[in-house]
């Protein structure tokens, strides 16, 4: 699938000189993306430190691409200048800023599995295989097991659905070493079949809402036993 804002990005990189690759992760990659609900989850390589001078030039790019053919498709991007440690936090571009964030081992492996490129390597040249079980018990263990320990993030509706969605995709990989759409995911999801619709409804961008504070406890509590669940298999 092709959609302007990445192949803009693709063009807008090649000009600087110093991005070597750009490739495709997430639901685009794997052919569950829903424009207008998925964010665009790209990775681009640097052909060395992304310094200060370098970030500058990137925000520049984003916030043009964020007002034009990227408004309201969530166009987020790593930009990575060494592939190894899984640890080593790197510049991105998410929801209108610039942070600093590891690339995860679940998006490494969606990018060794599913992943194309846009400009330069196939992701399969670039990144090593990764051990799914391992990638999805790091975020369980990690992320969600912060997030489990602060209740009252999950009063956000955004959260409660990532949440569950990443709870069911988390149970799947550690069960069978494989990775899960979320749109699967949230038809694997533990809760109420009446949530599950709802949903499945946000998934496909219609507007429909749940009642907050119980899908809050239901995410919350499916967190912390998923998070649980997690921790005591890996000892």
């Amino acid at each position: 699938m092709t959609v302007e804002a990445v192949e803009e990005l693709g063009e807008e990189l090649r000009r600087l000189g110093w991005v070597t690759d750009l490739m495709v992760a997430g639901s685009l990659a794997t052919g569950d993306y829903v424009d207008g609900v998925s964010d665009l989850d790209l990775v681009a390589l640097a052909d060395g430190p992304v310094d200060e001078e370098r970030q500058a030039a990137l925000v520049e790019i984003h916030r043009r691409l964020d007002a034009g053919s990227g408004a309201g498709r969530k166009l987020g991007c790593v930009y990575v200048d060494r592939v190894e440690p899984v640890e080593a936090r790197h510049p991105t571009w998410t929801h209108g800023q610039l942070v600093q964030r590891i690339l995860s081992g679940i998006t490494r492996a969606e990018l060794f599995r599913h992943g194309y490129a846009v400009v330069g390597r196939a992701p399969r040249d670039v990144f090593p295989e990764v051990d799914v079980r391992a990638a999805a018990r790091a975020e369980l263990t990690g992320y969600w097991a912060w997030a489990a320990r602060r209740p009252w993030l999950w009063l956000d509706p955004v959260m409660a659905d990532l949440g569950l969605t990443s709870m069911a995709r988390g149970r799947h990989a550690l069960a069978t070493g494989e990775l899960l759409t979320k749109s699967e995911a949230v038809r694997r999801a533990y809760a109420p079949s009446r949530l599950i619709d709802q949903l499945s409804a946000r998934r496909r961008g219609e507007n429909v809402s749940s009642p907050r504070v119980r899908t809050a406890w239901i995410a919350w509590r499916d967190a912390r036993r998923t998070v649980g669940r997690a921790r005591r298999d890996h000892r």
